[in-house]
């Protein structure tokens, strides 16, 4: 078992390499437009974090950023084709400082420095290691580089573009508060049932579950307990109170600050907690201006 993992990594990394050779070989243009991000349904944060998803002019045109390690060659192909021939909108999501998203980021930064057209719609640092929480000074990749360069870090290089999800419709609807305090575990922590056996008795859910299911959790909870990045930007949006334990310096340079607590402490420490006003109002304005600026950059 260990040795098949070890191989099939070895073959990933070396499609990886094989793409990256394949996409600098071939002439580059600016055809259309495609957005690249982490297309996971399993996490919504996300899948939902991509301008496609919210721009008629974008609707259809993404891929998978880690479509370039596909074993099967008809996805590295397309993936080859795709960045060759369009103009790119990377993002959202936490993509910088990360070492699975480097090989493609700096492909990316290679590719903006010649004639390909280059937007960074909301990306963002997502370092994993505790001794990067809360002192990221600098990102794995120039973003001056870019033709745009939206960042969802406050304190970081770019213009400051929080994640587009804000733009979603399910934001608009009414809640009604029934449960005192809620638990959004992420994908990797729902497995780990040391912790989640702690919660028991409390409301808790998953980002993998849909969207709509998710958002309703929040505006029926009066606070929020995560470990997901989006859970606790949404939460936010929707101005609740939210503790947040950190599993990555993503949570450091958002706009809006949390209360970062650990699942030991949380549920003393969300008492502590604050709520925003006006989060989702901002939010779409600096998306909908973005993109107005996008729109002329790219001829959309």
């Amino acid at each position: 078992m260990v040795i098949n993992k070890l191989i099939a990594s070895l073959q990933r990394k070396k499609t990886r390499r094989k793409t990256v050779k394949a996409i600098l070989s071939r002439e580059q243009h600016n055809n259309d437009v495609v957005n690249i991000h982490r297309v996971d349904t399993k996490n919504i944060g996300d899948y939902y974090c991509a301008p496609h998803h919210y721009f008629d002019t974008l609707k259809g045109k993404h891929l998978d950023i880690f479509d370039n390690k596909s074993q099967d060659k008809s996805v590295t192909e397309n993936f080859t084709k795709q960045i060759s021939d369009n103009s790119l909108i990377i993002g959202g999501g936490g993509l910088l400082n990360r070492g699975g998203f480097k090989l493609q980021m700096k492909l990316f930064e290679k590719l903006a420095s010649g004639s390909k057209k280059t937007v960074l719609w909301g990306v963002g640092h997502n370092a994993k290691s505790a001794k990067h929480y809360g002192n990221i000074t600098s990102y794995n990749i120039d973003v001056n580089t870019f033709g745009l360069a939206g960042t969802r870090d406050i304190s970081m290089p770019g213009e400051y573009v929080p994640c587009v999800s804000c733009l979603h419709e399910v934001f608009d609807k009414q809640y009604s508060e029934t449960q005192e305090v809620g638990i959004i575990f992420h994908k990797d922590t729902v497995k780990k049932e040391h912790i989640t056996s702690t919660f028991s008795e409390l409301p808790t859910t998953s980002n993998t579950t849909n969207l709509e299911e998710l958002i309703s959790f929040i505006g029926k909870s009066n606070a929020i307990i995560t470990d997901s990045y989006h859970a606790m930007y949404w939460t936010m949006l929707l101005g609740k109170r939210v503790a947040v334990v950190p599993n990555s310096s993503k949570f450091y340079d958002f706009k809006y600050k949390p209360i970062f607590t650990t699942f030991d402490t949380c549920l003393e420490d969300i008492k502590k907690g604050h709520t925003y006003s006006g989060v989702k109002e901002e939010c779409r304005t600096i998306n909908t201006n973005f993109y107005e600026k996008v729109a002329n950059y790219l001829n959309l």
